[in-house]
């Protein structure tokens, strides 16, 4: 079951004190955490390997920033990528399901988007990113509309999906 948040947060906290939350919730629940990552090039499993401890709950991670490897190390359906594209909700989607069972984690992660700065559209601008997050059989996507530089939407995006982590830990 797929759903999404009506209003993207308000305010993207930092990516190291989502990390640090996200391992912390973790930890005290005994769970385990895996990323799948696109346009963040392995940014989020960065932040989470930064926090001492960060062994105890998280394993793996995918960089599939292909389509043939979100389709061979995740699973995305050839038919989702070709009807909705990879810089989509339900590619997103796919991208944490898979990640969860690939990553044999509690709670996965997925980020893929257009960090620029070339390749957007009027329809799918730069800037635009879907973030996943399963987590007890339920995937929750989000759409994000960054700007800045290339950089700045990577971190942008990092940092969103580390926090969406923490949201979906504590709000089941």
């Amino acid at each position: 079951m797929n759903w999404m948040l009506e209003e993207c947060f308000s305010e993207i906290v930092s990516a190291g004190e989502s990390a640090a939350q996200l391992v912390h919730i973790l930890q005290k629940t005994g769970q385990t955490a895996a990323t799948a990552e696109s346009c963040t090039g392995g940014m989020v499993a960065s932040q989470i390997v930064s926090i001492a401890g960060a062994s105890e709950v998280f394993e793996n991670g995918f960089i599939t920033y292909c389509d043939q490897a979100k389709e061979r190390l995740l699973q995305v359906s050839p038919q989702t990528l070709a009807a909705h594209t990879a810089v989509s909700a339900e590619t997103a989607a796919e991208m944490a399901s898979g990640c969860a069972k690939a990553g044999r984690a509690d709670l996965a992660l997925s980020v893929t988007g257009l960090a620029g700065p070339g390749g957007g559209t009027p329809s799918r601008p730069v800037g635009l990113v879907y973030i996943g997050c399963y987590y007890r059989e339920r995937v929750l996507v989000q759409e994000y509309r960054f700007s800045g530089s290339r950089e700045e939407i990577r971190c942008q995006a990092a940092a969103a999906a580390l926090q969406l982590g923490c949201y979906c830990l504590r709000a089941r």
